[in-house]
């Protein structure tokens, strides 16, 4: 078994970079933009009548995230950090070509190309320039709707980080980033996402994972934009005190909302970043006010761990099949017994021992057997077991027509049961406990049992997997010469000048 990856200085020293971050964030200090800021940054450096707004904001978790986002740096990435930051953005660009011509995209294209702006960003793979805000939305539709982008799990939360990465992109493109900023946003944004998700109880609260992306895009684009640390204390009070999401849209038949929701609430944050560069403030103390987002929203306050100790990208999952992160460990599982015999028809049941969360998420309502949508299939545990033991695999198009009405595939699923599993729940901070149990007709049975997946960051797939699973989505729209160029430039992304460039390689 892999042991998770430790993090550390490039010069070796972890404890001189702590102590570097420790020291500017008591001492409040704000590093300014680069000189080659962009001209909307330069000309709104000084908000008009913010106010220094310190005190009210001092020992605020915005202003820890603030304070975090504008001190680190680059040279304080530890190089794994970067590594996993380079393979997470070719993942989610993969993703992104291959849900080009989807429903849900075709319709935030269409959205995207009736708007123009200055300064424009680029929608991937039509290469159509939008406005800012439309092309995140756009592009974050993209990136999510096969469910094929990378996951982060916890018990009480989680979700798909790289859903940041429209707001990123979208942002270093507007703002003229190289591949290095984009770097180190995205381990920035993962920061935020992640170490949220460790302490504030979405499920139980009933929130949408949206809530916490939303935040997260905001102080990534706002580190790429140059926003100081008191703006993006206000752009923070304005984007949670106006966004938050309910989960109603990931339960029972699931809608296209599941592609857009996270990609909506990164639009959304976009104009908060905008307004409070131009020099609107936010409401102050947005977490621990008497009307704050601990009082109404999550009921009680929570502290994050240490930022940057250690960089929590490291411990996302990388998706081998296009599913719920919740399945990955169920797909690996039933690929594995699909040798136990020769026909479906041989089955009597099969028995699937998972978390009480991954049954409620994957398997919790009558439309997970009969899944009548794209989304509601994949999202739905006894489905996607059935297509793997019939078909040996699954893919995006087995969501869709004539699959989801098939009579013989049907009939495996309504022999699937999905079983809460009290060991599995005991297991679910590390990962995703999975007991698969064929039952023949014959009376004989074979089960497997399935804890680090492929994928699961203790046991990572190689650049060699990554690749391939890259090629095998975009070459669905690209031909292989251009597929082979832009792997090269994403290996490379911290010698990339701008970042927007990976936008424009996409380009059907």
């Amino acid at each position: 078994m892999r042991e998770p990856l430790q993090t550390e200085l490039l010069d070796g020293s972890p404890n001189s970079r702590r102590q570097f971050l420790q020291q500017l964030v008591v001492a409040g200090a704000a590093v300014t933009a680069p000189a080659a800021l962009p001209a909307m940054a330069q000309e709104n450096s000084q908000p008009a009548q913010v106010g220094s707004g310190s005190s009210s904001h001092t020992g605020s978790l915005a202003q820890t995230l603030a304070d975090f986002a504008v001190t680190l740096r680059y040279e304080d990435l530890p190089a794994d950090v970067v590594r996993t930051a380079k393979r997470t953005i070719l993942d989610t660009i993969g993703c992104a070509i291959g849900s080009y011509q989807a429903g849900p995209s075709r319709i935030a294209t269409k959205l995207a190309a009736a708007v123009s702006a200055k300064p424009a960003a680029t929608v991937f793979c039509s290469g159509i320039k939008t406005s800012h805000d439309h092309a995140v939305f756009a592009n974050g539709v993209m990136i999510r709707y096969l469910d094929f982008n990378d996951a982060y799990s916890t018990p009480v939360g989680g979700g798909h980080p790289s859903d940041v990465l429209a707001a990123l992109l979208s942002t270093a493109e507007i703002a003229g980033r190289s591949g290095r900023d984009l770097i180190l946003a995205m381990a920035l944004s993962y920061e935020v996402f992640c170490k949220i998700s460790d302490v504030l109880d979405i499920k139980a609260l009933g929130l949408d994972q949206s809530t916490v992306l939303g935040l997260t895009s905001l102080v990534g684009a706002s580190r790429l934009m140059g926003l100081t640390a008191e703006q993006m204390v206000h752009a923070i009070g304005i984007t949670v005190g106006g966004n938050t999401a309910i989960d109603q849209g990931r339960v029972g038949t699931l809608s296209n909302w599941k592609d857009f929701a996270t990609a909506e609430a990164s639009r959304k944050a976009m104009f908060s970043a905008q307004l409070a560069q131009a020099g609107m403030t936010g409401p102050s103390q947005i977490f621990e006010g008497p009307a704050g987002f601990f009082k109404v929203i999550s009921h009680k306050p929570f502290e994050l761990a240490k930022l940057g100790e250690p960089f929590s990208i490291l411990r996302t999952v990388t998706k081998r099949f296009p599913l719920g992160q919740y399945a990955q460990s169920m797909a690996a599982a039933a690929a594995q017994l699909r040798s136990a015999f020769t026909n479906t028809d041989e089955i009597e049941e099969v028995n699937i021992h998972v978390s009480q969360n991954a049954v409620r998420v994957m398997a919790g309502s009558p439309d997970k057997w009969r899944p009548q949508s794209h989304e509601t299939a994949d999202h739905s545990m006894p489905y996607a077991a059935a297509v793997i033991l019939m078909y040996g695999t699954i893919d995006d198009h087995y969501y869709e027509d004539p699959y989801l009405h098939d009579a013989h595939l049907l009939d495996l699923v309504g022999r699937v049961h999905c079983i809460p599993s009290t060991e599995a729940d005991l297991h679910e901070k590390d990962y995703n406990l999975c007991d698969f149990e064929i039952v023949l007709k014959s009376g004989t049975r074979k089960s497997v049992r399935v804890e680090y997946q492929r994928g699961h960051w203790k046991n990572p797939m190689t650049d060699a997997e990554m690749e391939e699973k890259f090629r095998s989505l975009a070459r669905r729209y690209l031909p292989t010469p251009r597929v082979d160029a832009l792997l090269r430039q994403l290996w490379n992304l911290e010698q990339l000048p701008k970042a927007a460039a990976l936008v424009e390689m996409t380009k059907v």
